[in-house]
């Protein structure tokens, strides 16, 4: 067979596929306009207009010709049928008609994996449709104004802002797009656990309880956990496990943050930090053994993208990335540590993704791999102290001691992991 018709097939299969996938879901919906036969035909209309129209090198006017057909057909159908009992008819139909008719047009010119991705979005778009009510419906005001806020630090602050750094040492680490990108990258993770914290609620069990405070804010987490064990002596063992997890989650995001900023250097950086995160878990499975079945162990939480919280996680990661290359200038690596354990004490965020960020650029102010997960453990080792004294301050009595023994194993498995693992 020749190649030509070969590809011509296989376009005209996938497009009957894809028609058939989104078809099945509007026929399964009673919709009259468009059901099982008709998007499979739309679909192969649009791959044989795109077709001819590239034999003819007609420049786009047999691909536009037919869609103006279609679209007049629609208008038509729906003229005709407005009268009638219509079981479903709305401009949800009218526009997959005409998307599918451009899937089925861009498979001869474009990747067919687009066109299936494209066509298989369709379909779970429209079958999940009271799901996604479902969810817009448990979203406040509040929830959807920060969602928003997130689009306008991402899509409008961040592509207005220089790309480039100013200045001398140690003023050149300052890069005000680079800067932004990280609070897109924290406020995105937080908001991300915020989110699923809303879909779930209070249902969620101690596990997602303690992992989504670990997303959102461990540091906020174990200050709400103190305070209820203060108030109500009983689930010491529930706050302590939920804390746990959440002190685990931190690494897991820092592990993620490394990924992020430092691809390259991920496979040195990660394993150690790994030590402490799994020493976390074993803490806290310890304790989970006696919570099996104790209510009401999710903690409130507050929606982290908001443009306050933005900008000062920004002036943050700002002064540390300035005060670790002022600190290497001046002082040499040893004073990076005192950086660290000052940054870790409240965010690890940001020393996490400075220091990434540094072992990353490769030039003279740059810092060794093995002395950036170095300082992400210190910095680590300060945070568990920090929490720790906030579990004492404003916790009960039990539960605070419980938090410091549990935090034990964490922090004496990050100062092995610093002291001992091989470079």
């Amino acid at each position: 067979m020749d190649p030509a018709a070969q590809v011509l097939f296989k376009n005209l299969g996938i497009a009957v596929l894809l028609g058939l996938l989104v078809g099945l879901q509007r026929e399964r919906r009673n919709q009259q306009l468009g059901g099982l036969r008709t998007f499979p035909l739309i679909t192969v209309l649009g791959t044989l207009a795109a077709t001819i129209d590239a034999n003819h090198r007609a420049g786009g006017w047999i691909i536009a010709a037919m869609g103006v057909a279609v679209a007049a057909a629609v208008v038509a159908s729906h003229v005709m049928q407005v009268r009638g009992p219509l079981a479903d008819y709305g401009t949800t139909t009218v526009m997959a008609i005409l998307l599918m008719y451009a899937v089925g047009a861009y498979l001869p010119q474009g990747q067919p994996l687009v066109a299936i991705a494209v066509g298989g979005g369709v379909a779970v778009l429209l079958e999940f449709k009271p799901e996604l009510h479902g969810v817009a419906g448990q979203l406040g005001d509040a929830d959807l104004r920060a969602i928003f806020k997130f689009v306008l630090i991402t899509c409008i602050v961040l592509p207005v802002l220089p790309n480039r750094t100013y200045g001398g040492p140690p003023w050149d680490v300052l890069n005000p797009f680079e800067i932004w990108l990280m609070v897109v990258l924290i406020v995105g993770i937080s908001l991300g656990g915020y989110l699923i914290y809303k879909f779930f609620g209070r249902q969620a069990g101690i596990v997602l309880g303690g992992v989504l405070g670990g997303l959102i804010s461990s540091t906020a987490t174990t200050v709400t956990v103190a305070r209820r064990t203060q108030a109500a002596a009983s689930g010491t063992h529930t706050a302590t496990v939920v804390v746990l997890i959440a002190a685990a989650v931190v690494y897991g995001r820092v592990l993620l943050e490394i990924g992020v900023v430092a691809p390259a250097l991920f496979v040195q950086m990660a394993p150690p930090i790994t030590v402490p995160m799994a020493a976390c878990l074993a803490a806290a499975w310890l304790a989970w053994r006696r919570v099996w079945s104790e209510p009401d162990p999710l903690v409130e939480q507050k929606n982290p993208a908001e443009l306050k919280s933005a900008m000062v996680f920004a002036a943050i990661y700002a002064v540390v990335l300035l005060a670790l290359a002022a600190t290497k200038l001046w002082f040499g690596g040893q004073g990076l540590y005192v950086v660290a354990i000052l940054s870790g004490l409240t965010d690890m965020d940001a020393i996490t993704l400075s220091t990434a960020r540094m072992a990353h650029v490769g030039d003279e102010t740059a810092i060794p791999p093995r002395e950036a997960w170095r300082l992400i453990i210190v910095a680590s080792m300060a945070n568990l102290v920090f929490k720790a004294a906030v579990a004492t301050a404003l916790g009960s009595r039990e539960f605070s001691r419980r938090v410091r023994q549990a935090f034990a194993l964490p922090f004496l498995a990050a100062a092995a992991a610093w002291a001992l693992w091989p470079t």
